[in-house]
């Protein structure tokens, strides 16, 4: 593991020394009509990127119609306002743009990527998949078709059931816990009516957060947001789910799967984004199973043993619940060893913690390779947005990685010991796993 991560650290600083120094200028924007951006200028090349999103995603769904977000995202590029599916492809293709759209359980999300001298055209075209998205028949009929392809796929995918099964037993009924891509059954009920009700719904000013990077002044970005955001409905956001703790169930349950591997889906209770000890916590879960070669469960696991080609552990922080969650693969007869082992692992870090040069080597790690985030501008603007939705503050980036360098042991240490429950494990495995038997109440 030593090596590993020597090597690791080496490249990462090697990589960070030769980007760029000076910290990100952000700016932020407010328009007349109410919307707030934040501006990061780049002149060097002909190019702008924008990433922003709304408040609510498919934890939103209607219940029965799981995956209408989903088919939304699919949807908003085949046709608008006076142009049908065809005629938007070819618009968008003469103007060389990108356009992209991503839902996830909390947010929508979209994308632009645009050339200056095209950037008034690609903006409208985005206006009008934004605000009037088309919905018809066939376009819509092929992008079900698509849809139900793949809720099929994600049926017969061992990696997805043993995460839908394991977010069921830790959420029970919550909308997390539902498919969001949808499933052969809410796809086949969801209809037009029901994406233009849902886009009403979720393309609100209010829930909007907006990134730009690139060849754009804050002057033109002001009158661009208002052109494109602006005639969106100013109202609330959907209503956020419930918030959500992972039940107190600890316990196996065994998906029977005539495959090589078993699939294992691991975890417990972890801690929200917003936690005043996210950062020491953050670091602690990079140690024990989120930093790859670098972490205890890899070269305990993967290194030591051979048990597995990959494992991991590492927080989740979803807007309405923290959870700690991992997974890895592994043959049929080694399951049984593979989750002692991992078991093992937890219950010492837990009593334990990090060594000092594990934090430090954690520390250089995190810190160095985070430059790397913000190496072109669709990066930064994702980074940003990001921050955005976690409500960081806009200096966060200039602060982040001070905040790593001042943790102490101690504070890594006792973080280790909140986020580490062996014993609070939930677990789902599909395949034919040998030496495991199920227990405890799974819901």
């Amino acid at each position: 593991m030593r090596r590993h991560l020597a090597v690791f650290v080496f490249v990462i600083t090697l990589a960070a020394a030769i980007l760029p120094a000076q910290a990100i200028a952000i700016k932020e924007v407010k328009t007349p009509g109410g919307i707030t951006a934040w501006l990061v200028e780049d002149h060097t090349n002909p190019l702008i990127a924008m990433r922003f999103s709304f408040q609510g995603g498919s934890a939103n769904d209607p219940p029965g119609k799981e995956g209408t977000a989903h088919f939304i995202a699919g949807m908003l590029d085949e046709g608008a306002g006076d142009l049908d599916s065809n005629a938007f492809q070819m618009r968008s293709e003469e103007l060389a743009m990108r356009m992209r759209f991503e839902d996830e359980l909390d947010h929508f999300q979209g994308a632009l990527q645009t050339l200056t001298e095209r950037r008034d055209d690609s903006f409208a075209l985005l206006k009008l998949a934004l605000t009037k998205p088309r919905f018809d028949a066939l376009p819509l009929e092929r992008v079900r078709s698509q849809l139900l392809v793949g809720a099929s796929e994600n049926d017969e995918d061992p990696e997805r059931i043993a995460s839908r099964a394991w977010m069921a037993s830790a959420l029970d009924s919550h909308p997390y816990a539902r498919e969001s891509e949808g499933t052969l059954e809410s796809l086949k009920n969801i209809s037009a009516d029901d994406l233009s009700e849902q886009h009403r719904a979720l393309f609100s000013r209010r829930g909007l957060k907006v990134t730009v990077v690139g060849d754009i002044d804050a002057a033109t970005l002001t009158r661009l947001l208002d052109d494109t955001f602006g005639a969106l409905p100013d109202t609330d956001p959907p209503v956020a789910p419930p918030m959500a703790r992972p039940a107190d169930r600890p316990g196996i349950q065994i998906i029977d799967r005539n495959i090589p591997q078993s699939i294992i889906t691991f975890g417990h209770e972890g801690i929200l984004r917003d936690d005043p000890d996210f950062i020491p916590a953050y670091v602690a879960s990079f140690i024990l199973g989120g930093g790859g070669f670098g972490s205890r469960l890899t070269d305990e696991v993967r290194e030591r043993r051979g048990l597995t080609y990959d494992v991991s552990l590492g927080l989740l922080p979803l807007d309405r619940a923290g959870l700690m969650l991992g997974s890895l693969s592994t043959r049929n007869d080694r399951a049984g060893q593979a989750l002692k082992v991992v078991k093992e692992v937890m219950q010492r870090f837990a009593e334990e913690g990090p060594t000092a040069e594990e934090l430090a080597d954690a520390k250089t790690y995190l810190t160095g390779s985070y430059a790397l985030r913000f190496d072109s501008n669709t990066k930064i603007a994702g980074q940003l947005l990001a921050i955005q939705e976690d409500k960081l503050g806009i200096d966060y980036v200039n602060r982040r990685n001070a905040l790593i360098e001042a943790l102490t042991l101690e504070q890594v240490k006792a973080q280790a010991k909140r986020i580490t429950k062996p014993d609070k494990l939930i677990i789902t495995i599909v395949g034919r796993p040998v030496g495991i038997k199920p227990t405890g109440d799974q819901g």
